[in-house]
């Protein structure tokens, strides 16, 4: 058996949320911070706006037809 520092299942939520939190501070301090509309939840929102965009496209190209 591996060794374990807390328990089984705590040790994995500890590191996801370490790493999610150290994310966090990487995007909202002023020294590290990505420059305006390179933020990942803005980059995300552009993605699924392109996602969508294709999509309409498609079903529309499928209802000409």
């Amino acid at each position: 058996m591996p060794p374990v520092l807390l328990h089984r299942y705590v040790d994995p939520l500890l590191g996801v949320f370490t790493g999610v939190f150290a994310y966090y501070l990487h995007e909202t301090h002023p020294r590290t911070a990505p420059p305006p509309g390179q933020r990942l939840t803005e980059l995300l929102e552009w993605k699924r706006d392109e996602m969508q965009r294709k999509r309409r496209e498609r079903l529309a190209a499928l209802e000409q037809q």
